[in-house]
């Protein structure tokens, strides 16, 4: 009579077992020896898993999902990197000087053809100040609606700073964006050109829009717009529009 506790059979499965065991550990590894958890492994319990089974309130999780459950307990889900949280996107926002400058090379025709006529040096052989109030209007213009641009009653759709940019990159930029208000049917766009010790760009600005047949009238905008730091343009109406 064998001595065993166990039968033959029981044994064989165990020792089978055993080599199983043996297989998966790296034995060549001498730190994997005295190797241990770090932090002790615990499953959920049936009724735990049995109360988040209710909160879902599902009745087709079966045996097989309950224990996949328990194998996952304690498992975070690993953040995605390639994939841009709604969150942390910035929000769109009226383009800057630069994005423009990059649009109008790429795109080029109306808005270089609108742009190849202004004369810098016209613009510059009349400075205009820091904090001075600029005011144009074409002729034609009524003077109601002249008044009404003054005032800050018209709404403007587009607006660029061309802040920090040298005379090239303002006046693309500036022209770029008269075009697009133009393709778009839109008569009021904003152009922040700050003042600086010199206002250089202010200057600029003035002079450029004086040249330009497209441009009805113009005026240094309220306060609450940017104030002698910015323009509020009003543009002529597309001929489709009139029509």
């Amino acid at each position: 009579m064998s001595n065993s506790l166990f039968s033959k059979e029981m044994q064989d499965h165990l020792k089978e077992l055993k080599g199983q065991l043996s297989k998966g550990r790296d034995t060549n590894s001498p730190e994997d020896e005295n190797q241990k958890p770090t932090e002790p492994v615990s499953l959920p319990t049936q009724k735990q898993v049995n109360k988040t089974v209710k909160q879902m309130a599902s009745e087709h999780i079966d045996d097989d999902k309950v224990l996949f459950m328990q194998a996952m307990h304690g498992v975070n889900q690993l953040e995605d990197k390639n994939v841009r949280s709604p969150a942390n996107a910035s929000k769109a926002g009226k383009p800057d000087a630069t994005t423009l400058s990059k649009r109008a090379a790429a795109q080029g025709n109306e808005a270089s053809d609108l742009g190849a006529g202004l004369s810098d040096m016209q613009a510059l052989l009349n400075p205009v100040a820091a904090e001075a109030y600029l005011s144009y209007k074409q002729p034609t213009l009524q003077n109601k609606i002249f008044d009404q641009l003054k005032k800050g009653k018209l709404r403007w759709y587009d607006a660029v700073d061309i802040h920090g940019c040298t005379i090239e990159e303002a006046r693309v930029a500036m022209t770029q964006l008269l075009s697009q208000a133009k393709q778009k049917n839109e008569t009021m766009v904003k152009i922040v050109h700050g003042k600086g010790s010199e206002a250089i760009l202010k200057t600029c600005v003035n002079g450029w829009l004086r040249q330009l047949p497209e441009v009805l009238a113009f005026c240094s905008a309220p306060p609450k717009d940017g104030g002698n730091g910015a323009v509020l343009v009003l543009l002529k109406k597309s001929k489709a529009d009139v029509e």
